[in-house]
């Protein structure tokens, strides 16, 4: 005698919506997730856009590196905020030939210099002064993926929203130049007991080469090799200025 076939229940609606029920379950706290992600990185886009357009125009209080630096002390640090007006200009000439000969040439990345690094195994990377001033202004200092994403998507909205002279003005103020010591008006009282606009060729070219380790170097009491470092920023300056690579902040 053949067996009959048995037939599988439907199943009942109840069990469906049961079932599909707890698959939602299981996918809603990945897109609750994704949706705060999205709209914590919105928020920080925002916030850093909002910041690049304020210090276009208003002088950034503070740093990060300032603040640790200070804590770090124990007491503030030197700085006082000196427009580039008021900056020998001689100054400025030397900090871009020492730190970023080609600065009114790029916008935001000397991809020469960035080759030139890799290939010597450089740990400094060839950073453009645009990029050190978004380190310094917007970000920290610690050398992370996250923090050279950041500083490599906020480089090029700096470069856009402000003038060269403008990111220069600000490298010239809150750059270390000793050890609790910022910015070209306060290095210039420390080392020199004169002001910014009255700085020499030489004494400009010994506060671009402290940089960029101000705590082991001295522009007070130059080493032999920061007087050689020295001279060599002092042709670069005139160098510079005699090839127009200075128009972009003169």
């Amino acid at each position: 005698m053949a067996k009959t076939a048995t037939r599988k229940k439907p199943k009942s609606k109840s069990q469906g919506r049961m079932r599909a029920g707890l698959g939602q379950l299981r996918t809603r706290p990945l897109a609750v997730l994704r949706s705060l992600v999205l709209r914590a990185a919105l928020v920080v886009i925002a916030v850093i856009l909002f910041l690049v357009v304020l210090f276009a125009f208003v002088n950034p209080p503070t740093t990060q590196t300032m603040w640790s630096e200070g804590r770090r002390l124990g007491q503030p640090v030197r700085q006082n905020w000196v427009p580039i007006e008021d900056i020998a200009p001689v100054m400025a000439r030397s900090a871009v030939a020492a730190e970023d000969a080609n600065f009114c040439l790029h916008w935001g990345f000397d991809v020469a210099a960035i080759r030139a690094a890799i290939s010597e195994g450089s740990t400094r990377g060839g950073s453009t002064i645009t990029q050190q001033v978004v380190k310094n202004v917007f970000l920290w200092q610690d050398r992370n993926w996250l923090r050279k994403a950041l500083e490599a998507a906020i480089t090029p909205a700096v470069e856009a929203i402000w003038s060269k002279k403008r990111i220069l003005e600000v490298y010239l103020n809150i750059a270390e130049m000793d050890e609790g010591v910022f910015g070209v008006g306060a290095a210039a009282a420390h080392y020199f007991n004169v002001d910014p606009a009255k700085l020499t060729a030489t004494q400009s070219a010994r506060l671009a080469a402290v940089l960029p380790s101000p705590k082991t170097r001295s522009a007070g009491k130059p080493s032999a090799g920061l007087r050689r470092r020295a001279a060599q920023i002092a042709d670069g300056a005139a160098t510079i200025r005699a090839d127009g690579r200075v128009r972009c902040f003169e």
